[in-house]
């Protein structure tokens, strides 16, 4: 196989950085063509890099639907494309995600910090470089980093976060992480525990009944209605952690305020609000956001915020609730939105925020979480022909693989 310098501008044939040329093959015909990168793993281990991420990389450069089967080692771009085309993206790819900013060598490791941004520690000259996050890989890579399949023992991770690493990659926020942050309030699972016992301890029907003066009634009417007292005591701590929205001062309910009240300072503006109220990670933010954000020109307001949700949307749960707001937006607050709803799921699933998976599950199962189930399938009616598109495109692929 052909090996090329991974810095194809040196031409030094001493230079210690090598790769394999990547290679492509055209399969297909049609609406069903497709380029197949065969040598992708072998390219992206050659950069320390999954190869996810240069493929990826490459849809979003050309405008078109990447799919991955890793399990087979097989990587495709939608459409028929040139193996000198994807070798130039490649090379945009090296320079944009690899390659040192301060000494321009390739011997780097992505690091995502806590605040989600992405940089590149060089090994080689020890300088940290920020990678550009206005390209949409930076959402992909911030959604997938690096898996974690073995954990160090008795060593702590470096000073500014915990790593994951895949192919000399780190990762101080993984996707583990970040759920148990959303859904637990940012503690700790040893943190969590320790208050709910805490609090568990002080509400139990022995001591809180211990307390009581019971010399005034000792009747058993009496003792159930404490006992029932108790028991809704500790009913209210499992919810404590599961504010309403329709509670008028929770901090949902202050966002969506807030949001419809403000909705022309912009995304930037938008998260802060919900780092301020404490709820920028939780799923249900997502929701709040995408019901009360846009008003009945949601198609053209849609594409200033998607940067916003994709900073939100972490998770598939997050996905669902992101989902269920906009259920809200165009079945109860814009029913004239209806027949947007495969508009508004194309931007959302184009800016990588929404997948195909989750989608298809929404639109194919009638829920009355977010509103009556009546409009949930009128909804989801209207949804059918985004759906119809997912499939088909779905269908010529395996067709072509036969």
């Amino acid at each position: 196989m052909a090996v090329v310098n991974i810095r194809r501008d040196v031409d030094d044939k001493f230079y210690r950085y090598r790769m394999p040329l990547l290679m492509t093959k055209i399969e297909g015909k049609g609406n069903g063509i497709k380029t197949v990168v065969p040598n992708m793993s072998d390219v992206a281990r050659a950069l320390s890099r999954p190869p996810t991420y240069p493929t990826k990389y490459f849809g979003c450069e050309l405008g078109a639907q990447t799919s991955f089967d890793e399990k087979n080692d097989r990587y495709i771009v939608n459409g028929a494309h040139d193996a000198a085309k994807l070798r130039e993206l490649l090379d945009g790819f090296i320079d944009r995600f690899v390659l040192c900013k301060s000494c321009k060598n390739p011997e780097t490791d992505l690091i995502i910090t806590k605040t989600e941004e992405i940089v590149r520690d060089c090994k080689a000259c020890g300088e940290r470089t920020a990678v550009d996050m206005r390209h949409r890989l930076t959402t992909f890579i911030v959604k997938n980093p690096p898996k974690n399949p073995k954990k160090s023992k008795g060593k702590k991770g470096p000073a500014d976060g915990n790593t994951a690493s895949n192919g000399g990659q780190h990762a101080e926020s993984p996707v583990a992480d970040v759920d148990a942050e959303a859904d637990a309030g940012a503690e700790s699972d040893d943190e969590l525990m320790k208050r709910i016992k805490a609090e568990a301890a002080v509400l139990t029907t022995e001591t809180a009944i211990a307390k009581e003066d019971w010399s005034a009634d000792t009747s058993p009417e009496a003792v159930r209605a404490r006992t029932k007292a108790v028991e809704a005591s500790m009913a209210a701590v499992n919810l404590a952690d599961d504010e309403s929205d329709e509670d008028p001062d929770s901090p949902y309910s202050q966002l969506g305020r807030w949001v419809e009240e403000n909705r022309d300072v912009g995304p930037v503006e938008v998260y802060k609000k919900a780092e301020e109220l404490g709820i920028a990670k939780k799923h249900k933010s997502s929701q709040i956001i995408a019901q009360t954000i846009f008003t009945e020109n949601a198609l053209t307001e849609i594409p200033k915020y998607l940067p916003l949700f994709a900073k939100l949307v972490t998770s598939e749960k997050h996905q669902k609730a992101l989902l269920g707001g906009l259920e809200r937006l165009v079945g109860v607050t814009y029913p004239d939105l209806t027949a947007a709803v495969p508009k508004i799921l194309m931007h959302f699933y184009q800016a990588d925020v929404l997948d195909e998976e989750v989608i298809t599950q929404w639109g194919t199962h009638v829920s009355r979480k977010y509103v009556d189930k009546e409009t949930s399938k009128k909804v989801r009616k209207a949804s059918e022909p985004f759906l119809k598109w997912l499939e088909e495109a779905d269908d010529s692929e395996e067709d072509d693989e036969e």
